[in-house]
């Protein structure tokens, strides 16, 4: 991958010294005060890696040039943007406060790039995060197919079931599954995902299975923490709140203990569809089945999404998307 030297350009943008109440245009004239966009895009990795050493190895540029940009973006600016422990590294309460701008920046200038870019290109980078339960196995090969179509495209994944704060840790967009609760994040329906109710034959044996919703507060279930479990009533849907004695972060996990007939599991049908075929793990109360949700790319609000987001979601909707038409988003989701 070529180094962020190599790719150097040789414009800069200007940003306000933090503190100071000095105007942007008084800054501009202050050619001393002037901040490269590279030196810019290294303190925003670093601050998203956490560290020196992970974000040269993401940029693939020394740790000494890392080291040698910040410093010099810290006396360009006037302010210290990271405290130095034994332990690593930290953002002060300037340097909080400047991510949030230069992250902002940063992307704002991909964007202008990207419009006078040819047609179908694509170029510098996109950070993505996916669900961990999921990523790797559904939507890990779709992004390997858009870096094979675009070579000057960085892709940098991250594969986590917590929901990431998308500005604050600087990502492009994020693939969601579930029903999308009230944001100012913009999000786009890729296409429906279903779920069952399970538990394995040992369980049942054991415990029987529930009938109706409200007969689930008699068993022991495994969740997520605070999760609410929704049913289909004839037309309507009612929620449950199990009090489960198995949590976990990770739908995996949740899969394991109810093989192991710890419970009853609510799940994505994806994960359980070939236990359910071998007959490891079996449907239950399927006269109220699950309704289905969604599978979403959510980005940051803002006017225009980036050509990188919206190609990833034109892939995603190709491989596992339905017509538009087909399905509304619903009225919590911002579609753009």
């Amino acid at each position: 991958m070529p180094s962020w030297d190599r790719q150097r350009q040789r414009s800069c943008h200007s940003l306000p010294c933090l503190g100071s109440p000095r105007s942007c245009e008084a800054v501009l004239q202050d050619k001393e005060r002037l901040v490269e966009l590279e030196d810019l895009r290294i303190f925003v990795e670093v601050a998203h890696a956490g560290g020196v050493s992970s974000a040269a190895l993401r940029l693939g540029i020394s740790k000494s040039m890392v080291s040698r940009r910040i410093t010099r973006l810290e006396e360009q600016l006037g302010a210290q943007l990271f405290a130095r422990t034994t332990r690593g590294i930290a953002l002060t309460e300037a340097g909080a406060t400047f991510r949030d701008y230069a992250a902002r920046t940063a992307a704002e200038l991909d964007l202008v790039r990207e419009t006078i870019l040819p047609a179908g290109e694509l170029r510098g980078r996109m950070r993505v995060a996916a669900p961990l339960s999921f990523g790797p196995s559904y939507f890990a090969p779709v992004l390997s197919q858009m870096a094979n179509r675009h070579p000057q495209l960085q892709i940098l994944s991250s594969y986590t079931d917590r929901f990431v704060d998308l500005v604050g840790e600087g990502f492009d967009c994020a693939i969601r599954l579930g029903h999308l609760s009230d944001s100012n994040l913009v999000a786009r329906r890729i296409g429906p995902i279903f779920g069952k109710l399970v538990a394995s034959p040992a369980y049942i044996e054991a415990h029987g299975a529930p009938a109706t919703p409200d007969e689930i507060m008699n068993h022991q279930v495994v969740m997520r923490d605070a999760e609410k479990w929704q049913f289909m009533n004839d037309d309507e849907i009612v929620t449950v709140r199990p009090q489960g004695r198995f949590i976990a972060d990770n739908a995996i996990s949740l899969v394991a203990a109810a093989l192991d007939g710890v419970g009853v599991a609510y799940l994505p049908e994806p994960l359980v569809a070939d236990h359910i075929s071998s007959g490891a793990l079996v449907p239950i109360m399927t006269h109220h089945p699950i309704p289905p949700a969604g599978i979403f790319v959510v980005r940051p609000p803002g006017q225009y999404p980036s050509r990188k987001v919206r190609t990833l979601t034109e892939m995603l909707i190709e491989r596992f998307g339905t017509p538009p038409l087909s399905e509304a988003a619903s009225a919590n989701d911002k579609v753009f």
